[in-house]
């Protein structure tokens, strides 16, 4: 199945970007309409991207049962988003307190992106490019490994800022390709990956810790700031974690052995001590 190429703009000011989102709007307000995309889009068409098969540290993410939002250690989580901006040509960010752009120079960006669905948060989820495609951008457009190493989700995983993520959509010669630069990143010890605990174990021994200190893959930091915000204010007791995982029924697959099962039955819990079993690129998570 192809993907769709719309050209358009990156626009940052008055939003918080961060290493795997943005704001694009198409030159067409009615491109995401046209190509059948559930984007939420804007009165001016622009639609919030998900950047494909990457995840950053978060910035500024809260919990459902929780008032106020969690991060990682920012260091790599606003290193990611400087990073995703540079690539995309921008200079001179400015943000306030609550990390919102307040200016840029420029302020918007041309690019383009490609895209075939939207995630369940309205969310196009794409490969991202600055400046124009080679070969036009009119309608359906089949994604090969030479191109898609110059997107931004490509550059930012081989440079190590971004872990990489993957869902059952993307497709396989995407997915190896991506698995490579994010195996090679993690042995030169590049970008998160020198201070990475995901697959060595980390105790969690304060909220403030797992924020400040700890640098593990974001999908596994939400799932247990999920977990954390549901008990007392400074608790971080994780008995009931592998319950809470369980409920929580991420369904995944393993590579290369495909054995499908739950992101609960990959996550070893020993009293305070959590530790991922499998590498993250050797985890494919189904679409909800």
């Amino acid at each position: 199945m192809p993907l769709h190429a719309i050209p358009g703009t990156f626009r940052i000011l008055g939003a918080s970007p961060d290493g795997d989102s943005i704001r694009f709007y198409p030159d067409d307000p009615q491109a995401f309409a046209k190509a059948r995309i559930g984007a939420r889009v804007n009165a001016s068409g622009g639609a919030q991207l998900r950047l494909d098969a990457i995840d950053a540290l978060e910035t500024h993410y809260t919990p459902r049962s929780a008032p106020h939002p969690w991060r990682q250690p920012t260091h790599l989580g606003n290193g990611a988003a400087g990073a995703l901006l540079d690539l995309l040509g921008f200079a001179h960010v400015e943000r306030d307190a609550h990390g919102t752009v307040t200016a840029a120079d420029p302020d918007r960006q041309p690019g383009y992106i490609l895209t075939r669905f939207a995630d369940k948060y309205g969310r196009a989820v794409s490969f991202a490019f600055a400046g124009s495609r080679d070969g036009g951008t009119d309608g359906p457009v089949f994604l090969e490994v030479p191109e898609l190493q110059g997107s931004v989700n490509h550059r930012l995983l081989s440079a190590g800022w971004v872990y990489p993520t993957f869902y059952s959509k993307l497709f396989v010669d995407l997915r190896t390709e991506l698995a490579r630069v994010a195996v090679a990143a993690r042995e030169a010890n590049s970008g998160v990956w020198q201070d990475d605990a995901t697959l060595s174990g980390f105790t969690v021994a304060s909220r403030e810790q797992l924020q400040d200190d700890v640098v593990i893959l974001p999908k596994l930091f939400r799932r247990l700031a999920d977990y954390l915000t549901l008990d007392q204010p400074s608790s971080v007791d994780l008995a009931g974690l592998p319950a809470f995982l369980a409920a929580k029924d991420d369904r995944v697959f393993t590579l290369p052995d495909g054995q499908a099962t739950g992101f609960d039955n990959l996550i070893r819990v020993d009293g305070q001590k959590v530790t991922l079993t499998r590498s993250p690129e050797e985890i494919v998570f189904l679409e909800t």
